[in-house]
């Protein structure tokens, strides 16, 4: 079961602080969410498990956290400046604007008017000014995606890595996109994250590694409890492709506004990499213009075997955070009806991504001496590394454990006047709702086997 329609997902973020508008006192910004005590712990945890698949588990791939303002040659070479848009449509009753693609019937979304403009090309980049002149000449862009600042530290990584083909750098970083009509909560919106790997292989190799990352890419989202039935593989036209793409797998999600892109894995060949070497040789520093062949940077890595340089293709898994947010919370929620006509609602999460691993709650809250055995509980939780256990003391174990299904807590532990006399607890099961007692020695490796 999953959310029946946006609304749900949104209430349930705004009430139990996952997600809240940004600068909403203000009336907001169109396109810009923040996240609250439990979004983010949520996001950092998909964050987390999405790192640890590409860097940790594996012995092929590095880390990198690059800067967001870019160099604009880095976006004209890269094709982005001439490439980056979509097409805009006025209409000239209500002027408003909307993407000329998602225009129904040649009729304006918002009032239904016909009078609308011709499409144009709008570029989605940022840019902002650099240095204290605003004189319109020293400016950069914020980046549109991850991707580049991978590309022109590619040398920079093979120097101090030694890595040799094939090999992958990662990154997870921001990036920004002027979105004509942010729109589906956090699904469409001008400032967002991005899970990206660059994945660098020999040529004449890359059909075969496209074809393994989109599977491996299926499976972890599997992992993170999406569904096989909510899921679609979508091979993208040719004409469709975006410029550098000779191949894109979209894996598609059933989100509550329909059927959309949630990771894109594309062919990107040697576009980027041959593209950056061979556009270097006239660059820029404060204004001038500096013409020197002998600064070219060979984005390439010498085959060890024969000592030939190769400029490699590149295989890139791109992934959205917040899609992959949203698909979570839109996956896990579920509306539980008892036959007494009671009814709860539960995020199903997997233990890893849970925002709060465990809840302990004080069955008296005025009593000194099980709050105490309470807090002696949650420390030595906490200590396992776990993630985040929380003192509950609200006095109400049936509001409690409400609360604590709603937003995805795995296990609830209740330190009672019993455990006061023999060293035991109650733990309950989020999904079953079943209880256990368990003695306090016991509880170190139950949770650990339980929630990792």
């Amino acid at each position: 079961m999953v959310a029946e329609n946006m609304d749900e997902l949104v209430s349930l973020c705004k009430r139990r602080g996952f997600i809240y508008q940004t600068n909403e006192i203000y009336g907001g910004l169109q396109g810009l969410y923040d996240y609250g005590p439990l979004g983010v712990e949520l996001k950092n945890n998909l964050k987390s498990s999405w790192w640890s698949s590409m860097v940790y588990e594996r012995d092929d791939v590095e880390g990198l956290d690059s800067s967001i303002l870019t160099h604009p040659h880095v976006l004209k070479y890269s094709g982005h400046e001439e490439t980056f848009t979509d097409p805009l449509v006025d209409c000239k009753d209500c002027k408003s604007r909307w993407r000329a693609d998602h225009i129904k019937d040649n009729l304006c979304p918002s009032c239904g008017s016909e009078n609308l403009t011709e499409p144009r090309p709008f570029n989605l980049m940022f840019k902002t000014n650099v240095g204290p002149v605003d004189d319109g000449s020293n400016f950069a862009y914020l980046r549109p995606e991850t991707a580049q600042q991978i590309f022109t530290n590619f040398k920079n990584v093979i120097d101090s890595t030694s890595r040799v083909l094939p090999f992958g750098i990662a990154q997870i970083g921001k990036a920004f996109r002027n979105e004509i009509t942010p729109r589906n909560f956090i699904f469409r919106v001008r400032e967002f994250e991005q899970m990206e790997l660059e994945f660098f292989v020999e040529p004449g190799t890359d059909e075969d590694w496209h074809e393994k990352w989109v599977e491996k890419r299926i499976e972890w989202w599997e992992n993170q409890g999406i569904s096989k039935e909510n899921i679609q593989i979508i091979d993208v036209p040719k004409k469709d492709l975006s410029h550098y793409s000779k191949k894109t797998i979209d894996i598609m999600y059933k989100f509550p506004h329909g059927v959309e892109e949630l990771e894109g894995i594309a062919n990107r060949t040697d576009f980027d990499i041959g593209s950056h070497t061979r556009h270097q040789k006239d660059f820029q520093i404060d204004s001038k213009v500096i013409k020197n062949e002998d600064s070219v940077t060979k984005l390439a890595i010498q085959n060890k075997k024969t000592n030939d340089w190769v400029i490699p293709f590149v295989i890139e898994p791109s992934a959205g955070v917040d899609r992959g947010v949203l698909a979570i919370l839109n996956e896990s929620y579920r509306i539980e009806k008892f036959d007494d006509g009671r009814e709860r609602t539960v995020l199903a999460l997997k233990p890893h991504l849970s925002p709060i691993k465990a809840a302990v709650i004080p069955l008296k809250r005025n009593n000194d001496e099980i709050v105490e055995k309470a807090l002696d509980i949650k420390r030595m939780l906490q200590s396992l590394k776990l993630g985040r256990v929380l003192l509950d003391n609200s006095g109400n174990i049936g509001k409690s454990y409400r609360r604590h299904d709603e937003v995805g807590t795995p296990m609830c532990i209740t330190v009672d006047f019993q455990s006061l006399d023999d060293d035991t607890i109650t733990v309950r099961d989020r999904d079953t709702m079943e209880q256990v007692r368990i003695s306090c020695d016991e509880a170190p490796n139950y949770f650990q086997k339980n929630l990792l």
